[in-house]
């Protein structure tokens, strides 16, 4: 019971950080949304491909031997999160939250950013969604996150750092009283390399392009004089 809080506490903690490094940079990092409109000005508007140049890029930056460990050590959090994960799940962050800006949502809301987490669990993000009580259905990740109150949205944030923290522990990366070396040099890089493309995957699954509403002029007209907001393309009658 003790080291489930601990690695409750802990997860909390990684998980404030990787989002608010991973999202609003850090050290040699830019903010996600500025390298993912970088990306998308290099491919010529087309956000599609915008996004498979961001993953490229997130892939070499993980695979990058020392890179992952030099962005970790950054990061004030115990000594019991190694750098190595700690930087690797930044990098992973900022590439979730630059497919989801791409894509078209707002990094900056609660939702969205609980959705990036999720994709960083991988294939076990869906069990502890289900575990929260999210149904997800036929809708997307973030279509069901969308629907979620503030507290159901700490709770699966709380239970991604959970898992992300006793993952890592089942590897033999962590330990609440001392450090257990990651798989070293190349290796290690190259792995982080492959689960930074595997999380790319997720990522992409969970946000989904949002296709802008069409609506008539007059009909953004008579939403305005009613004091709504409208967000699409505007076509003339």
């Amino acid at each position: 019971m003790a080291d489930d809080t601990a690695l409750a506490a802990l997860g909390e903690r990684l998980v404030a950080q990787v989002v608010e490094f991973g999202i609003r940079g850090v050290g040699p990092l830019s903010p996600a949304v500025e390298t993912a409109d970088e990306h998308l000005i290099t491919a010529g508007g087309d956000r599609e491909e915008a996004i498979r140049r961001l993953i490229a890029t997130h892939v070499r930056l993980a695979a990058v031997s020392g890179f992952v460990t030099g962005l970790g050590g950054i990061v004030t959090l115990p000594v019991t999160v190694p750098a190595a994960m700690a930087g690797m799940y930044i990098i992973a962050t900022r590439m979730c939250a630059g497919i989801a800006h791409l894509r078209g949502y707002d990094v900056e809301t609660d939702e969205v950013r609980s959705g990036v987490l999720v994709a960083l669990l991988g294939s076990a993000g869906t069990a502890v969604l289900r575990n929260t009580g999210v149904q997800i259905g036929q809708k997307s990740t973030a279509a069901a996150l969308e629907r979620l109150p503030a507290s159901a949205l700490t709770e699966v944030n709380n239970r991604v750092g959970y898992k992300l923290v006793s993952k890592a522990g089942e590897k033999g990366v962590i330990n609440l009283t001392k450090f257990v070396p990651l798989v070293g040099g190349p290796i290690g890089a190259a792995v982080d390399g492959i689960s930074c493309k595997t999380i790319a995957g997720y990522a992409m699954r969970t946000f989904p392009p949002v296709v802008p509403r069409i609506v008539r002029a007059e009909a953004v007209q008579a939403d305005v004089a009613r004091g709504e907001v409208v967000q699409g393309e505007i076509v003339p009658d």
